[in-house]
């Protein structure tokens, strides 16, 4: 059949992209770094062609002016049931299969608003809050300066604050530890998932299944119904949970341990890059602390570890250098991969009268990192520019590419259907530990050595730093 498919390419359908390793193809070389690979064929190929990557023919979509007609073929182009069976495999519980869990898959989603209008607000409430009380601690630590590795620091706060605020308090003495041994077991659980994503046996990656039943186990139901104040989207997952006799015990925990990989797995990184880029680039720093300053004098608040500092939705929206700092981070350390599967034979048309004849089964992918790196799109794209989303004092969302203004121009979430749900949670989520981090402590690195980004998670979403760096922070007078 593969040979088939090879050597007999139908009218219409892209340029293929084999490789000579049989069922590999060109699955190495892409993996290595797959922006330059794609780079390279759309100079020899043009904005569309077909990749042989590891058994799947992959057709790019390069040009962003046509990312609009994938994105809205949305019944032809699925997304759903692919993110369903990877994540099912990868987070050990059994796929949503409608026979099995009628309506789970859609009550699931539906849960989403709680991550939305009103419901955000209060959740955002509960971040700002505990994210304070993790700051208040280490006020109480750093009497002069204290030094740490970053992404060390930006993993400890963020995790902790989004699990209590997520899931409830551990009440026991020893909460914290309780929370520190389960970050540690993510954190290596977490070094393994993109083998898992790339559909690794998990037998083959070493204590990588042992960590994860152990990690499902803190989710178990005799755990959680002991953890306090947790949160109204945690507690309606748990409900439909309940409804499907179906979903034993085990089942229920791994969905709540894919749910905080969702939460965190991308947004502790994108942490660290925001607040690595601000401490690289001191002006990029001190716009963004006088914009937090500012603030607090005009609200009439005070900084400060015994004071509360209360951020409306509509002030976290305002902070414009803020924003605008934590995008440019988002727009050089994302590298998702936006994947549609054909769900049918199908001619996808596009603009300018371009047309790509499909396959049943054939995947389609958007990749924005090329977008986001774009020099007709981005003035010099490899510096990083604090300002750059801002126009006038105000945000600036109109960006163009040969003259023309684009529809989407910066996508570290996704897109369509496959946009995160969680974006304005993440968001609001990293804006505060910044505000905070910035409101409290003059930051500073200790090591001047240049941090890259890892390309083993391209396509995956946020890349991690290949190293780590040391810092220190005391409290502002």
């Amino acid at each position: 059949f593969l040979i088939f498919y090879v050597f007999n390419r139908k009218t219409g359908e892209p340029p293929l992209i084999n490789g000579w390793i049989p069922f590999l193809g060109k699955a190495l070389i892409f993996r290595k770094d797959a922006f330059k690979f794609l780079l390279d064929q759309q100079k020899k190929l043009g904005d569309i062609f077909t990749v042989h990557i590891a058994g799947r023919y992959i057709t790019f979509i390069m040009d962003p002016f046509q990312y609009v007609y994938v994105i809205r073929n949305s019944k032809q182009l699925e997304f759903h049931e692919f993110a369903n069976k990877m994540a099912s495999k990868t987070f050990d519980y059994p796929a949503l299969s409608k026979a099995k869990f009628p309506d789970l898959k859609e009550n699931l989603h539906r849960i989403y608003q709680y991550l939305q209008g009103k419901p955000l607000d209060i959740i955002s409430d509960h971040m700002m809050k505990n994210l304070q009380d993790i700051f208040e601690w280490k006020c109480s630590q750093a009497t002069d300066w204290e030094t740490e590795k970053m992404y060390k620091f930006c993993c400890s706060v963020m995790f902790e604050a989004s699990f209590v605020t997520l899931y409830g308090r551990v009440p026991a003495a020893d909460g914290h530890k309780v929370i520190s041994e389960i970050r540690d077991k993510f954190i290596k659980f977490d070094a393994s998932f993109p083998y898992l994503a790339a559909n690794i046996p998990i037998e083959l990656l070493g204590a990588t299944k042992k960590v994860r039943k152990e990690l499902i186990h803190h989710f178990s139901l005799q755990n959680m119904t002991k953890w306090l104040g947790g949160s109204e989207v945690v507690q309606a997952r748990r409900d439909i949970f309940e409804k499907y006799e179906l979903l034993g015990d085990y089942d229920k925990a791994a969905h709540h341990f894919a749910f905080l990989w969702a939460s965190v797995g991308n947004t502790i990184p994108a942490t660290f890059w925001a607040m690595y880029y601000l401490l690289r680039h001191p002006e990029a720093l001190a716009a963004v602390r006088d914009e937090i300053d500012h603030l607090l004098q005009s609200t009439g608040q005070k900084r400060g570890p015994t004071y509360n500092i209360h951020l409306t939705r509509e002030q976290l929206d305002n902070l414009v250098y803020l924003e605008s700092a934590l995008n440019e981070s988002l727009r050089m350390c994302s590298s998702s991969m936006n994947i549609r599967i054909s769900q049918e034979d199908f001619v996808l048309k596009l603009e300018g009268d371009q047309e790509v004849s499909l396959r049943r089964g054939d995947w389609i992918a958007l990749y924005p990192q090329i977008l986001h790196m774009d020099p007709e799109v981005y003035e010099d794209p490899k510096e990083y520019k604090f300002d750059r989303y801002i126009e006038n004092g105000k945000k600036k969302t109109t960006f163009y590419k040969a003259g023309r203004k684009l529809k989407y121009f910066l996508m570290p979430f996704g897109s369509g259907i496959s946009m995160c749900p969680g974006r304005f949670l993440a968001m609001n989520e990293m804006k505060m530990f910044l505000f905070l981090l910035l409101a409290h402590f003059d930051v500073e690195l200790v090591e001047n050595k240049a941090v890259r980004l890892d390309n083993s998670r391209m396509g995956l979403g946020i890349l991690l730093p290949n190293v780590d760096i040391a810092f220190r922070y005391k409290l502002r007078s």
